[in-house]
């Protein structure tokens, strides 16, 4: 006689596997790969001839391709099964015809062709921010925006770059003040085709109003800790770098979230490198 708990398969009810929870594979979760335990961040997910994948980088910067299988990856040490995220809602509109940086948009223009001057920032999240409020502006203007990790080996990477007429350098730093490593570094490399900017703040984080986050003020963090976790462990977020950062990318809807010593040094250096005559086409 069968049971009618046990099904057909007869398989006692605990010993099933269950389904693992669904995973939407957004941009910078970390996960782990389940066959392989290479461990990383989201950089992608799109439809190939093989069908679904995820591309993910590891701390050492490398990336390698998955596909999205059941139960393909851990997540906090647990199965799920990742999905392609759902598209982006569109954004509110921010005004008749403005950009996020305030601009007068050009409705129907096409990007141009890449200049071979550049704008360099110091990181990923600068990178992130800068495309976020600037992106059409760039994207008209031609201007390209790269990331360092650093500026430590600057004055390397501005010789290797070789600035000079219709080539211009502008660089994009965190914490620029007098007396810092940052700023006798910046002035070694400025001059006449490379201009270095930057911010007072520790990270790209404190130029996005706390307003726009939805916290009084971004918290202190005692020099010895890691900031970005210090800043999460205070406002008691989970100490998750990139899903802290995630959250507060998504507050920032235009130049408004931003505090004016950001703003006024990005324009700053898009003026530097699309002065007329100052560039030729790449």
């Amino acid at each position: 006689m069968r049971s009618r708990e046990y099904g057909p398969d007869l398989t006692p009810p605990w010993k099933r596997q269950q389904p693992a929870p669904e995973v939407a594979a957004e941009r910078d979760l970390v996960v782990e790969e389940a066959a392989t335990g290479f461990c990383g961040a989201v950089v992608r997910c799109e439809r190939t001839a093989e069908g679904l994948t995820v591309t993910l980088e590891d701390r050492f910067g490398k990336h390698r391709v998955f596909p999205l299988v059941p139960r393909g990856f851990l997540l906090e040490g647990r199965p799920v099964t990742l999905v392609r995220p759902a598209a982006a809602a569109p954004a509110p509109p921010r005004g008749p015809g403005l950009t996020a940086s305030g601009s007068v948009a050009v409705p129907g223009a096409r990007a141009r062709v890449a200049r071979e001057s550049r704008i360099y920032v110091e990181g990923r999240h600068d990178a992130e921010l800068v495309e976020r409020v600037w992106g059409d502006d760039l994207r008209i203007e031609g201007v390209v925006v790269e990331y360092l990790e650093g500026v430590d080996d600057l004055p390397a990477i501005v010789a290797d770059f070789a600035p000079g007429p219709g080539r211009r350098l502008g660089v994009l730093v965190d914490h620029l003040l007098p007396g810092t490593k940052e700023h006798r570094i910046a002035e070694r490399v400025t001059g006449d085709h490379v201009l270095v900017v930057g911010h007072p703040y520790v990270d790209v984080w404190q130029a996005v109003k706390p307003t726009a986050v939805g916290i009084p003020a971004w918290p202190e963090v005692p020099r010895g800790e890691v900031w970005k976790e210090g800043v999460c462990r205070r406002l008691g977020w989970p100490v998750d770098t990139p899903a802290a950062w995630k959250r507060i990318l998504a507050a920032v809807d235009g130049w408004k979230d931003l505090e004016p010593e950001l703003l006024g040094r990005v324009e700053e250096l898009i003026d530097f490198v699309t002065l007329p005559g100052g560039d030729r086409a790449s």
